[in-house]
């Protein structure tokens, strides 16, 4: 194997065009690109097949070191990374909300430290923001590239020196290896496979294998035909790909092969070359790394600020926004510092690159341990805003396990090892509460309810854990990790037989597989709703469940959901304080209850069928024409969907005849039988 010339491709700058493009429509909603995210994909080879290029041309040279090469990368990468990342902090620290502040911190520091994609698989909780409101998102790719950057000189080192005849199959093996663990996580663990090296690196390494592997003399017309059929494949997955697609999985091979057969073709004329050759493409090819950098944050930023997804004519004003901003930092910071004098010292860019490292990873960790800095906020901003913080006790993790299963165990519920509710002077509990994070966030009304009545009862739930046992009410993995907590629960009811057993859930999302679309910043209630009816197996298990606890004494109080607010309350009227706009969140009663009319519906049969009894916070958050997230002046919502704790209290009424029909019922209980 021998090194090889590395003589300037004009149409691999054409190849990073048609990568960064598509990624760019795509983020900007334009729907012909409906699969431009496979663009980072096409990245990805790229990335593979220069670094496999340099490192080995240099080593068959013998003029290949560590150093050099990590300058060179630093050089390339850092500089214009963390201007982005300057300027957006400066942003941010102005213009966003404590949680979106702390998200954005946590950002910072794992970008600054090559970790982003680590950082992002794990932030997929049920309390995450969404992807919308993350302007370094995008940065989960470079850190998986970086991380390739300081494995893959080592790797090649080791084979070059010991093993340079196997070079070629020893890249297939691992290429083989990660390709078919990624096929195993796209299908079990799907965040895992996007975000994790280990899982991706096949698509670096086919870039790799490209490099290593000979090329033969190829005719024009055989050059141009690979070519063709590599462009073929990345355009099919462009635009016949969409965000349902399962990726990468196999999907991830159609625009990877595409790639690497486009390089590997090396066509110089017929229509590849047109493509990618001509003057537009090559420039656009070579502003690709900072128009990525800058276009992902625009768009965010930009969203942001007008409150509402893209219209075609904000969709051509961010794209026009990210050439500006790419144009200027490819021209006064990606090539100065490349190729500035002044930088050709080892010892000033190491010690500028970890200087700006230290800095970016203290900012993200003061910005992260101090939630966000909400004294960034005027006072009445911030007044206005603490109602996030304003959170139900029964959330604490000796009350309540999360999505992840932190917090309450299923042994301590076997054991009744739970929080109590209503007054402490009360025994045994005549009553549980059960259900998921919507139960936790109501409970407070429950418990202020059952004190005046002089009642005891137990909480016990989880996130994302409807009380309906043995359904499927969304993916298999979401389903899997409450048959556990469920099979507790079950076992503690009927180890314990308490009289009655309150159902709370967040139905609307069980029976439609889906929360309210959009929720949050660009929530729009004018947008036409998708509700798909997925009611029969919730159905099912309440029905089958309530006949369990019927034969053992048990009768069941189904709590109907709250109203979806479509925005993060507090955030929304905090925004609106800032900035003089109007801050009423209250949504009409007529889309509300469109919303939720096959989850009321469904609950009001399946008490009417088994002789259970309901509660209905409609009752008390809704007029006839709205639904209201304020009142007496408190704030009652501490986001979309989950009351606050004063919201909670202001509930507590509507459970009193309940309480009060519970507290009769244990009294004839305890009452002594008299013979007549």
């Amino acid at each position: 194997m021998s090194g090889r010339h590395l003589d300037y491709r004009p149409d691999l700058d054409g190849l990073r065009a048609l990568a960064i493009l598509p990624v760019l429509f795509f983020h900007a909603d334009v729907s012909l690109f409906r699969g431009g995210f496979v663009g980072v994909d096409v990245f990805f080879v790229l990335s593979g097949y220069f670094m496999a290029r340099i490192i080995l041309s240099d080593l068959v040279a013998g003029t290949f070191s560590f150093s050099g090469f990590y300058i060179r990368r630093i050089r390339r990468i850092i500089p214009a990374l963390f201007t982005m990342m300057a300027v957006m902090a400066i942003i941010a620290w102005f213009r966003l909300m404590p949680e979106e502040f702390r998200y954005f911190g946590d950002s910072v520091r794992a970008a600054a430290l090559f970790t982003a994609n680590i950082l992002f698989r794990q932030e997929s909780g049920y309390f995450d923001i969404s992807a919308e409101m993350k302007p370094l998102l995008h940065t989960w790719s470079l850190s998986m590239e970086e991380q390739f950057y300081i494995l893959f000189p080592i790797s090649l080192f080791l084979a070059f020196t010991f093993t340079r005849k196997f070079i070629l199959h020893i890249t297939g093996g691992f290429i083989l290896v990660s390709f078919v663990a990624c096929l195993w996580a796209t299908t079990h663990s799907p965040e895992k496979a996007f975000f994790l090296l280990h899982f991706r690196v096949w698509e670096l390494l086919i870039g790799a294998f490209a490099a290593f592997a000979p090329r033969p003399d190829y005719g024009a017309r055989v050059a141009a035909g690979l070519g063709m059929a590599g462009l073929a494949a990345i355009l099919a997955a462009i635009f016949l790909y969409s965000d349902s697609t399962p990726f990468p999985g196999p999907s991830a091979a159609i625009p990877v092969l595409g790639a690497a057969l486009v390089i590997h073709a090396g066509s110089q004329s017929w229509f590849p070359a047109r493509l990618l050759t001509n003057g537009v493409s090559v420039f656009i090819g070579r502003i690709s790394y900072s128009l990525y950098l800058w276009h992902w944050p625009v768009i965010v930023f930009y969203r942001y600020e007008t409150g509402h997804g893209l219209t075609l004519t904000d969709t051509l004003i961010v794209v026009a926004l990210s050439f500006v901003c790419a144009i200027l930092s490819w021209r006064f910071v990606e090539q100065p510092a490349r190729y500035a004098a002044a930088l050709t010292s080892r010892g000033l860019v190491l010690s500028l690159m970890g200087g700006s490292m230290a800095a970016a990873a203290a900012f993200g960790f003061v910005v992260t341990r101090y939630d966000g800095l909400p004294q960034r906020l005027p006072a009445d901003v911030y007044a206005v805003y603490s109602a996030t913080y304003d959170q139900s006790p029964f959330f604490a993790p000796k009350c309540f396990a999360n999505s992840n299963g932190d917090g309450l165990h299923p042994q301590s519920i076997r054991d009744g090892d739970l929080c109590p509710l209503g007054s402490p002077f009360a025994s045994p509990p005549t009553f549980l509460v059960w259900g998921d994070s919507h139960a936790a966030a109501i409970a407070p009304a429950i418990d202020e309810a059952a004190r005046k009545a002089d009642i005891s009862g137990l909480f016990v739930g989880r996130a994302s854990c409807p009380p309906i046992p043995g359904a499927v009410f969304g993916p298999d993995h979401i389903v899997a990790r409450c048959v556990e907590t469920n099979a507790a629960i079950m076992s503690l009811i009927e180890k314990q037989r308490f009289p009655y057993v309150f159902m709370v859930g967040y139905w609307p999302k069980y029976v439609h597989r889906t929360e309210l679309p959009e929720e949050g910043v660009f929530f729009n209630a004018s947008e036409a709703l998708v509700l798909p009816d997925w009611s029969a197996p919730v159905r099912d298990s309440l029905k089958a469940t309530i006949a369990t606890f019927t034969k053992q004494g048990t009768r069941v109080i189904l709590v109907q959901d709250v109203p979806e607010m479509g925005v993060k309350v507090p955030e929304a009227l905090a925004r609106a304080k800032m900035t003089g706009e109007n801050g009423d969140p209250s949504l009409p009663l007529s889309y509300t209850l469109q919303r939720q009319k096959l989850a009321r519906d469904m609950l009001s049969a399946v008490a009417r069928e088994t002789g259970s009894s309901t509660v209905d916070p409609f009752v008390s958050l809704c007029d006839k024409t709205r639904c209201h997230p304020i009142a007496e002046g408190g704030i009652l919502y501490r986001d979309g969907d989950h009351l606050s704790l004063t919201g909670a209290k202001y509930l507590a009424p509507l459970f009193s005849g309940t309480m009060a029909m519970i507290a009769g019922s244990a009294r004839e209980t305890s009452q002594p039988s008299v013979e007549r």
